[in-house]
Parts: C-alpha cells; sequence; structure tokens
C-alpha cells in the first residue's frame, strides 16, 4: 500500500520506488536487475533515485526491512487473538502472501536477502529469525491443543516459509491463479494438512 503524505496528499515517492523495484527484482532476479532500469520505470533521471535510495542493495535492504517489520507486526497480531491455532495459521498465510506478493508487487527480496552486504543481511536475519519463530510456536501450541498432529514445528515452519518465499518467483498475477486462489491453495497443504484427524476444523476444541 502506497503511504500518503498529510500535508502535501502525494504518494509518498519512496514507496513507489520500492514497488518499481521490487517488480525489477521480480523479473530481474536482484543481479540482473539495474538502477537505470528501476528509475526508468518512475520517470526519474539516474541520477534522481540515489536521492532516495543510495545503491540498489540499499533498495534491497528497505524491501526486506520494510516487509518483515509488517510480517512480524501482523504475526504478533493474529496470534494474540482467541481464534484457534489452524484458523491463526491460515489468516497468517493470507496476510503473509498479501504483503509479499500484492503490497511489493510481487517483490522477490524474500529469496534474494543473500545478496546482501554482511552488516545489512544480519539485521534481515535476525528479523526472519523472528517471524519465524512466531510461526514456530503458534504451530507448537496447535500440537499441544490437539489441533494438528503431532509433526517436527521447525521443519514444518521452515516448509511453509519456503513454499511462500518462493511463490514470489514463479506466481503471474496475471496468470491462472489470484492471490485468494493461492491463499486457499496453501491452506489446503499445510493448515488442513496439519490438522489433526480427530478435529472439527469448523468447531472450537475442548479445552
Amino acid at each position: 500500500m502506497v503511504q500518503i503524505d498529510a500535508a502535501t496528499k502525494k504518494p509518498d515517492r519512496r514507496a513507489e520506488i520500492l514497488r518499481r523495484a521490487a517488480a525489477v527484482f521480480r523479473e530481474k532476479g536482484f543481479h540482473g536487475a539495474g538502477m537505470r532500469e528501476i528509475a526508468e520505470g518512475l520517470g526519474l533521471a539516474p541520477g534522481a533515485l540515489y536521492y532516495y535510495f543510495a545503491s540498489k542493495e540499499d533498495l534491497l535492504h528497505a524491501c526486506q526491512d520494510i516487509s518483515l517489520t509488517r510480517l512480524i507486526e501482523t504475526a504478533k497480531r493474529i496470534t494474540k487473538n482467541d481464534q484457534r491455532a489452524d484458523e491463526q495459521l491460515k489468516a497468517l498465510i493470507a496476510a503473509h502472501l498479501d504483503l509479499t506478493l500484492d503490497e511489493l508487487g510481487g517483490s522477490a527480496a524474500h529469496v534474494e536477502f543473500h545478496a546482501l552486504p554482511e552488516d545489512k543481511l544480519a539485521e534481515i536475519v535476525k528479523k526472519r529469525d523472528v517471524y519465524e519463530r512466531l510461526i514456530r510456536r503458534l504451530i507448537q501450541r496447535g500440537i499441544q491443543e490437539h489441533v494438528f498432529r503431532d509433526v517436527d514445528p521447525k521443519l514444518t515452519t521452515m516448509a511453509l516459509l519456503g513454499a511462500l518465499n518462493w511463490s514470489v518467483v514463479w506466481w503471474n498475477p496475471e496468470g491462472r491463479w489470484s492471490s485468494p486462489d493461492l491463499v486457499e491453495g496453501f491452506a489446503d497443504v499445510f493448515v488442513d494438512g496439519l490438522r489433526n484427524g480427530q478435529t472439527n476444523g469448523s468447531k472450537r476444541s475442548s479445552r
């Protein structure tokens, strides 16, 4: 979502640049993308782009940092409500896909983060670890409450995140599947696949 500056009522230029950069990263990959190409898509001279971001690495870092910050905030909010673990997990899948596919324009930054310099990479890895732990704890709770089968929470979390993040590479917004289709598809595989066979997915489990 492009942020609007309250004083000028104009779209935040940085947000526009990040959406454009994310789209180019998705199409070309980080190493194939160029600052000139990103600038031209925005009607900017290449030099003007450097006013907002000093380098392509800064653009990649910003895409990752903003996305992960929002993912963490959303995951904390979802896991604090009173829904069952399976309902929360589906909500997390929907939020993840919405933020990475729609809000950042199909950002491939989630699979390109290793291209960051060491200091910026360390910041992103730390945030990725926080997000991963939130999902892992949700799966662990689901197991403890007998909503989910007895699986390895870390392995399941890594499989889920790998599938979600890789979707930014192959998903085409004009292709066969819409964003809601992806949510339902991932929920079929991961949420339904995790549910305890003795649990009714439409009712709360007894405690």
